[in-house]
């Protein structure tokens, strides 16, 4: 039974409601307040008002985009929303699987519950049916420029709620006419506005970059466990990490890093400050100051991320209560964009950063006494074995595909719609490189964990670790015992991957 709730009512929602949602963690609600109702339903009356009295507004009386100054008789008005959608039925590439699809419907829901969208409530209630019913529009990923909105991929979203094209339902890809006779739902006839309104906004990139930042967020513990697990197996020095020495480049989020393992590493104030090594490479050194450039821009990334997930973004905006149409530019995703540009390049950094503690560990010439390549056999049997070799292979290979997709996007603006969409925001492509890159960051960090693990072993004494460090180790060999002979390591790396992206391990709550 779930414990949590989301409702829909116009009021603010967070990342982690969103996210709740992807999972199904959450039950769904939209208010039936009847002053939010009446609010929604009055935006699409004061559109009705316009055309009765044939006023000018942009999407409900004229062409879209580029066609702007085409007129469309009154007789036609009615056929717009449903060409809109149709034209834009374009989209290529893989299809966004159901935890993103989640996130697109919840964040249009939300975007659209402000109402300043000049759209029904019933509208609303279509929406909120397909999240509770879990009915999912089959999304491709690819076509938008994250300007005039994530038209193309939110054309599906529309053209499903008015009963057409494909959706995911119960496993099942199926026409969404099948499953709405099913389920004895209603499809749409959208109103003027309404297929503009679903479809000229940044949900897409903003479901995205909600999901995104969670990952990132627990990846940045991680990578910070990681960390502790390498400075013990490679005999760091973990006065690195001194609260003294830290106090004095007063970082938040770098500081909060470095606490965070001077609490794994059993590091405290009044312990006796001699080390047999001075320097540690900067791998183990510096990861603080790695690792927390994500930390620290946490929060702004949260800010941008949030501010854009409860506004009203598409255009017009439809003031009802003032009686105006604000024509503008909402739908413009640059902030997404920026944050996402950001975070992929904070997150490839984490993954270069294991990448290399992961070669120091691999290596006689720097691993302090491990056995070549972390390699746990012995005697004869030590010639012919040969550790995580081909795993540190790999590792370098993920990381130099994640560091490669780090070109930001947002500088890549192409003008398209007969230059009337002349500098776009690309938001939706720097959306789907972040999440790449965290695919490919997730799975450095899950080799990285076996190969730490194994080095801590390898030198002893495994009961002399902080209950912390103990606690991940004995988590780690439920699912993939000490490596004391060669095997091959892909399904226990692929399972080990699945608990990260569960966030299994609780670090530093």
């Amino acid at each position: 039974m779930m414990v949590n709730k989301v409702v829909f009512d116009g009021q603010p929602l967070t990342i982690e409601d969103i996210c709740l949602i992807a999972r199904q963690q959450a039950d769904i609600e939209l208010s039936q307040q009847a002053e939010f109702v009446t609010r929604i339903d009055k935006g699409a009356l004061f559109i009705d008002t316009l055309l009765r009295e044939e006023g000018f507004v942009y999407g409900v009386t004229t062409g879209y985009g580029d066609s702007c100054t085409v007129s469309i008789p009154l007789d036609l008005v009615e056929e717009l929303p449903k060409h809109l959608y149709t034209f834009h039925g374009c989209g290529l590439g893989n299809h966004f699987d159901a935890s993103t699809t989640r996130t697109i419907l919840a964040v249009r829901l939300t975007s659209l519950a402000r109402g300043f969208s000049g759209v029904r409530y019933k509208l609303l209630q279509q929406l909120a049916e397909l999240l509770q019913q879990d009915i999912l529009p089959l999304i491709p990923q690819e076509g938008s420029v994250g300007a005039s909105g994530d038209l193309t991929p939110l054309s599906y979203v529309a053209a499903v709620l008015a009963g057409e094209r494909e959706v995911i339902y119960q496993g099942d890809r199926l026409l969404t006419q099948a499953v709405f006779a099913h389920l004895n739902i209603e499809p749409l006839i959208l109103k003027p506005k309404e297929g503009l309104a679903i479809m000229n906004g940044t949900a897409v990139m903003t479901g995205i970059a909600c999901l995104a930042y969670q990952r990132a967020e627990y990846l940045s513990r991680l990578t910070t466990r990681i960390t502790s697990l390498a400075s013990v197996a490679l005999k760091g020095n973990a006065y690195h990490f001194d609260e003294q020495l830290f106090s004095v480049k007063p970082h938040p989020g770098q500081n909060r890093v470095a606490e965070r393992l001077r609490s794994d590493l059993q590091l405290t104030e009044d312990a006796p400050r001699h080390d047999t090594r001075l320097q540690d490479r900067y791998s183990l050194r510096c990861a603080p100051h790695i690792i927390g450039v994500l930390e620290d821009s946490l929060p702004w990334l949260r800010q941008f991320i949030e501010n854009e997930l409860n506004s009203a973004n598409d255009n017009p905006i439809i003031d009802a209560e003032g009686e105006h149409v604000l024509h503008g530019g909402h739908f413009y995703g640059g902030h997404i964009a920026f944050a996402m540009d950001s975070l992929k390049t904070a997150v490839a950094n984490l993954a270069d950063l294991m990448d290399r503690q992961m070669a120091q560990l691999m290596d006689t010439k720097f691993n302090h006494g491990l056995p070549a390549n972390l390699s746990g056999a012995t005697a004869e049997q030590a010639i012919i074995n040969h550790g995580f070799k081909a795993v540190q292979i790999a590792v370098s290979a993920w990381t130099a595909e994640a560091l490669k997709l780090t070109m930001p996007a947002s500088v890549f603006s192409r003008s398209t719609e007969c230059h009337n969409q002349d500098k776009v925001s690309m938001g939706t492509i720097a959306a789907r490189d972040c999440i790449r890159i965290l695919e490919l960051t997730e799975q450095v960090a899950a080799a990285a964990l076996l190969a730490v693990v194994q080095g801590v072993e390898l030198r002893g004494n495994v009961n002399a670790l902080s209950p912390a460090l103990q606690n991940t180790v004995e988590q780690l060999h439920q699912h993939s015992p000490f490596l004391k002979t060669d095997r091959a390591l892909e399904q226990e790396l692929r399972f080990i991957l699945e608990l990260i992206r569960k966030q299994h391990w609780n670090l530093y709550d």
